[in-house]
């Protein structure tokens, strides 16, 4: 769906990719695209790989993806107010919190014509971490550690919201942090706040380290990317990290583990719709399953030889023409 509002200057996609499980669940992403075109295939990719996420999750909703394309002229608070009166519209079809771009002043003001709009970002941002961390003590137990990430040196890339929230949750947990952001001040005073070190943002990838944690844009991790992996596994927040199947591949190749991103960041979309449609008391338990997840998956992998990526996606088409739910 392509929603424009001339006097805004507000151009926006809608893709809801499946409705299986219920109502579509997805972000709302501002970025400068090309064109229309290349808002829409975005979206489609991102509204897909919600889809997976959720059907993995087990939860009771299908998969979307909001973009705006950003514009200097565009009046934004009159823009995301337009575009909250657009999904009020749809009636709960389509629910739905920020993304990469979206401020937090975006989704008040698309909460002041629409009712299914999630703003508490410190809350979904803490889901995400702990879903996050758990997968990352699969992979550590994978490995052979039984201190969870407690010691192990993890690169964080991307200081935002959620990137910062993981950060945290790691600090705490006792991991060795190392930080970046391509707005390095982010990264420095986040640094400062958990005593990680900050790193170029150029770097943070390549890193020496045991846990690569890619938390900004999606598509970092590809195969030119994999050659030059210095670490024994990547699980992160961002969506759609992994750049292609064969940079997946390479991964497995060369026995990185690797925790894909539809388990990893599924926290967000199990707390928001866990409490929202599922009446939910407390969706924890249900982001702490995501670690178990996690572990199959990685040793379902070490025994196939197939990508956790490929069993992934395989499992959520399963779930999804079962109408697999909790």
């Amino acid at each position: 769906m392509l929603f424009r509002d001339e006097p805004s200057g507000l151009q926006a996609v809608l893709v809801i990719d499946d409705l299986t499980l219920g109502p579509a669940a997805g972000g709302v992403r501002t970025m400068t695209y090309a064109g229309v075109a290349d808002a829409a295939r975005d979206a489609a990719r991102l509204a897909r790989a919600m889809s997976y996420k959720t059907a993995l999750s087990g939860i009771t909703a299908g998969g979307g993806k909001m973009v705006v394309l950003n514009d200097p002229h565009l009046d934004r608070p009159a823009a995301f107010q337009r575009l909250g009166h657009f999904i009020q519209e749809l009636g709960g079809l389509f629910r739905t919190a920020g993304d990469l771009g979206t401020t937090a002043e975006d989704l008040a003001n698309m909460g002041r014509r629409c009712e299914y709009v999630h703003q508490d970002e410190e809350q979904l941002a803490g889901a995400v971490a702990l879903g996050v961390l758990r997968c990352m003590e699969a992979c550590a137990a994978e490995h052979g550690s039984s201190l969870g990430v407690k010691g192990l040196r993890i690169a964080v890339q991307g200081c935002g919201a959620i990137g910062a929230a993981v950060a945290r949750v790691l600090a705490g947990a006792g991991a060795r942090l190392y930080v970046a952001d391509n707005v390095p001040r982010r990264a420095k005073e986040l640094a400062k706040e958990i005593g990680a070190k900050a790193v170029d943002s150029k770097k943070i990838l390549t890193a020496d380290v045991d846990i690569v944690a890619p938390c900004a844009v999606g598509g970092v991790i590809t195969e030119q990317v994999v050659d030059q992996l210095r670490t024994w596994a990547v699980c992160g927040a961002a969506n759609n990290m992994i750049a292609s199947p064969a940079a997946a591949e390479k991964l497995r190749g060369r026995g990185v583990l690797h925790v894909p991103d539809i388990i990893s960041s599924a926290g967000a979309v199990i707390a928001g719709i866990g409490r929202t449609v599922m009446n939910m008391p407390d969706p924890t338990p249900v982001i702490e399953e995501l670690g178990d997840t996690a572990r199959e998956l990685l040793q379902q992998s070490a025994a196939t030889g197939q990508t956790t990526e490929a069993l992934a996606i395989a499992l959520a088409k399963k779930r999804i023409a079962t109408s697999w739910r909790r």
